[in-house]
């Protein structure tokens, strides 16, 4: 053990990644549920392995904390301005609401408690389970001119009062968003979502026949057709067209063992044999009468699936149905759309519309989509390589723009090369959103990003914080607690009932709203359980784009506040 110690105060690098090896491993684990989560897992880990006395330089967290605010803004950005811009301006607006209710919470707390900078920063990125906040206030501490005592205090009480915090901000909000939010309004968040779905097109849930189903399930059936049959002396584009809401399409047809060519007018006849695509129950509702046989050669069309960006700003707030009359839209299902800077999954049903940056997961035959593809925007198609020259530029730009410091009536007011990198990032996010031929990062590399950079910012911050750890966990340890589950449901409460009675959000989308604008990721999954429908999820995306950006300044408006 004194070997082992003896390496780590040598070379203490490596304490960085056992502190992630170890956070991470834990932070993966769940119990009935509950995870402590990753971010704090390696800062328990980072504060139990810096209490053996290692130093990491401050450059190291800045590097990587800038990286994880590129991050952030470049995977929000499409989302964040959108809300601003049109189509999500009462979500965004929400968010500001809830933003700010949180920041004047957790500000009182403070204030009320004799908390020191340090500690009230710590209460309110825990409370309101922003970890990114902590970089931006540590900025803002360092950058007050106090004593060098003081501000090493200061920034050693930061992770303490996070840690203590934290966890009730994450199962609090959880708790109370998933369950006990809905019964203080009144609302059953499952009926809800059915009647959310049933507005959207999707008939009734649970159903298989539902129209919603049309719209991803595809396959690729032979049948051969009877004089019974309905579709027998129609024109392709009569059965085609009678069928729309099923999404069935005549994809071949042989004749007399002859393949033809498929145009609109060509009508269908007795003995034809037609390859049809849609989905199972479309198909066998219409051909019920045809016989279903196997025809290799008919059926050998190549088809596949791919995710395309949607940068086509003439479908901006169309909804899946208005793009179904397009004639580009023949033969292509969606399996899936993922939304926002964690990929969240939302329904695929006919009333959802569609966002700038969305990524659509599209299948069918392989002329269909290609088509589709490049109406709708860009393939994305899996890239291993990043734009790192993009990558720095943007982070350099913005850091060197945020390093500006403007005194206004003596005091100095700077976005923090912090506050600029996420703007920054924002920016890029958005441009490669409108302009996808540069600035590509593939998706697993934004997650490495996210997830690394911030979470060696927090193992460095523990490593550095752990000798006075026990000192501040002993002294303010039951009033940050208490003080905590004030800053974090006192903001919920308040937001509830102003997101359903003055925004009037459909109950559907209230708590995914709720989620979105305090970014707790936890919280949209237990509200998603408790109403057994991702519907929720699209409240998410608006909001979490503006709270994650608003609550992470906040940090060093926190700062500003209280000095």
């Amino acid at each position: 053990m004194n070997w082992i110690v003896g390496v780590l105060r040598t070379y203490p690098e490596i304490a960085i990644f056992l502190a992630l090896g170890i956070g991470y491993w834990f932070g993966g684990k769940s119990y009935r549920g509950f995870s402590l989560g990753v971010v704090t897992s390696t800062l328990i880990a980072a504060l139990i392995i810096g209490s053996v006395g290692i130093e990491i330089s401050a450059a190291v967290k800045s590097i990587f904390f800038l990286m994880f605010l590129f991050a952030v803004g470049y995977g929000v950005g499409p989302q964040f301005v959108q809300g601003i811009a049109k189509d999500g301006l009462p979500q965004a607006l929400f968010a500001v609401v809830v933003c700010v209710i949180c920041l004047l919470c957790a500000a009182i707390a403070a204030w009320a408690a004799h908390f020191n900078l340090g500690s009230a920063a710590g209460l309110f990125a825990g409370s309101q389970t922003i970890s990114s906040s902590m970089g931006l206030a540590t900025d803002a501490i360092n950058r007050l001119g106090l004593p060098a005592s003081s501000t090493q205090g200061a920034l050693n009480d930061i992770p303490v009062a996070y840690a203590v915090t934290y966890i009730f901000g994450t199962i609090g909000s959880a708790v109370f968003l998933a369950l006990i939010g809905p019964k203080m309004l009144g609302i059953d968040l499952a009926s809800a979502c059915k009647d959310y779905e049933a507005k959207l097109g999707g008939g009734s849930a649970g159903n298989i026949d539902d129209e919603g189903t049309a719209w991803h399930n595809y396959v690729l059936r032979a049948y051969k057709i009877s004089a019974k049959s309905p579709v027998a002396g129609k024109t392709i584009k009569q059965v085609e067209q009678e069928n729309n809401n099923n999404r069935l399409f005549i994809e071949g047809l042989r004749r007399n063992g002859e393949v033809l060519n498929i145009t609109a007018d060509l009508r269908i006849l007795q003995d034809d044999i037609l390859a049809v695509g849609g989905s199972y129950q479309s198909i066998i509702s219409v051909l019920k009468h045809a016989d279903e046989i196997a025809d290799p050669v008919l059926l050998a069309l190549p088809e596949e699936g791919i995710d395309v960006l949607v940068t086509n700003k003439n479908y901006y707030g169309k909804t899946l149905q208005e793009l179904a009359s397009r004639p580009t839209a023949h033969g292509v299902f969606i399996r899936k759309i993922k939304r926002g800077l964690l990929s969240h999954e939302i329904p695929v049903l006919p009333g959802t519309a569609l966002h700038r940056g969305d990524v659509l997961t599209i299948h069918g035959l392989t002329k269909d989509i290609e088509r589709a593809a490049r109406d709708l925007g860009v393939a994305d198609k899996p890239v291993n390589m990043a734009d790192v020259s993009f990558i720095g530029l943007v982070i350099f730009i913005g850091a060197v723009i945020g390093a500006i410091v403007i005194n206004i009536g003596g005091i100095p007011v700077t976005l923090s090369t912090a506050g600029g990198t996420l703007i920054a990032g924002l920016v890029a996010g958005w441009l490669r959103s409108v302009r996808p031929s540069f600035g590509h990062i593939p998706q697993p590399t934004v997650w490495f990003m996210n997830s690394a950079g911030l979470n060696v910012f927090i193992a460095v911050v523990g490593l550095n914080a752990a000798g006075g750890f026990i000192h501040g966990l002993q002294t303010l340890g039951l009033s940050l607690f208490l003080w905590g589950i004030f800053s974090t449901l006192v903001p919920l409460i308040i937001s509830m009932y102003i997101g359903r009675w003055i925004f009037r959000f459909h109950p559907a989308l209230l708590f995914g709203c709720l989620a979105g604008a305090r970014t707790t990721t936890a919280a949209l999954g237990m509200i998603c359980d408790a109403a057994k429908s991702n519907i929720p999820a699209l409240g998410y995306t608006v909001t979490y784009a503006v709270g994650n950006t608003l609550l992470t300044i906040w940090g060093m408006v926190m700062i500003m506040i209280l000095s």
